[in-house]
């Protein structure tokens, strides 16, 4: 089982890790349909956090919590004076284990964590999302100063619940630094938040750390009044192959153009793949040249950001955005010659190959 019975409060105590959220259920019967529920909902979080139960009322006693409860610590190293020391949920009304999910899954992240290497996939859920990068280190002599920081980002942190913070080693995460274009900032504190449309949001670097001005870039984050930072190649001053180079920057203008149908692949320049791909797709871009709504373009995505809506995965990615609906591109999935795309294309052209059979 993934929730292991507990019989003494040093028992508890030892479970716990500083660092993350610990579950402990209190019951007073073995064969409690609640406790079934319990270990249902251990099991189908086992992955991620440590769960324990007992039926000892004294370490209840210890918790101040009667039988039929569930409790989600905070995680110590964590712990700020605007939360609680641990999260009361009462098992009397609750219909199946996937109540208890949703409770610890609300509280899985204290109000400022730490975002680090075995956390990313819990944190990377939640927009908006705020970064403060600056040198973590929780050793003897640093502790101290690693959380006064971290302090004066929850005072922020609680005015905001409705978004997610956490702290970062400027170190460990110097790619996510570079992805919010803070890596030669130079000051020692740098913030970075996700906003609600999962667009990137750098804060303006600042010598000294003042409230009113986190205040003030936290609350235009979230009411999307900043202009998103956007990774991108310079716009290229020609276009002289059949295939458009695309870039962060002139990803709206080409992609997004409403007149005009457009397949666009997004690559990598070390990517095996993508070079093989490389003739196919010039020579289908080659054909269709004479269709003036449809665009046939590229983009290295190593190099440039896209919108969430045409996320690469792997490499090569290639979406098809209809004149008609940019917002929703179809992912293309199917053969790589230059028969399957034209086959593609006209099946789905909604503005291109609509004259008479040119081809």
């Amino acid at each position: 089982e993934a929730s292991k019975l507990k019989l003494s409060v040093k028992d508890v105590k030892s479970s716990m890790k500083q660092d993350e959220i610990y579950v402990m259920g209190f019951f007073d019967n073995l064969n409690d349909p609640k406790l079934r529920m319990y270990m249902d909902a251990a099991n189908a979080m086992r992955e991620e956090f440590s769960f324990g139960h007992t039926l000892d009322p004294k370490i209840g006693d210890a918790y101040k919590t009667n039988p039929q409860t569930v409790l989600v610590f905070t995680p110590e190293r964590y712990y700020t004076k605007y939360e609680p020391k641990w999260h009361v949920m009462k098992l009397d009304d609750i219909k199946d284990e996937g109540d208890i999910v949703e409770f610890v899954r609300k509280r899985e992240v204290p109000l400022v964590g730490q975002y680090k290497a075995n956390n990313i996939k819990l944190y990377q859920k939640y927009r908006p999302l705020c970064f403060v990068f600056y040198t973590v280190d929780w050793s003897f002599d640093h502790r101290e100063a690693t959380q006064l920081w971290r302090n004066k980002v929850a005072k922020i942190a609680n005015n905001h619940k409705e978004v997610k913070f956490a702290i970062a080693d400027e170190d460990e995460h110097s790619h996510l630094l570079a992805e919010f274009g803070l890596d030669d900032s130079g000051e020692e504190i740098n913030i970075a938040c996700y906003g609600p449309d999962g667009k990137k949001y750098p804060m303006e670097p600042m010598e000294e750390w003042e409230d009113d001005e986190v205040e003030e870039y936290i609350t235009k984050m979230k009411k999307g009044k900043l202009t998103p930072h956007l990774k991108s190649q310079p716009i290229p001053k020609r276009q002289d192959s059949p295939v458009k180079t695309v870039v962060g920057k002139s990803f709206d203008k080409i992609v997004k153009d409403k007149s005009k149908d457009v397949l666009i692949e997004l690559y990598a320049p070390w990517c095996g793949h993508c070079k093989q791909l490389e003739p196919i797709y010039k020579e289908l871009a080659t054909k269709v040249k004479k269709e003036k709504n449809l665009v046939i373009a590229k983009m290295d995505a190593t190099a440039n950001d896209v919108p969430e809506a045409f996320k690469a995965e792997g490499f090569p990615t290639i979406y098809f955005a209809p004149s008609n609906n940019k917002e929703n591109p179809v992912k293309y999935s199917g053969g790589r010659t230059v028969d399957d795309f034209m086959k593609y294309l006209k099946e789905h052209a909604t503005v291109a190959f609509k004259g008479k059979d040119e081809l």
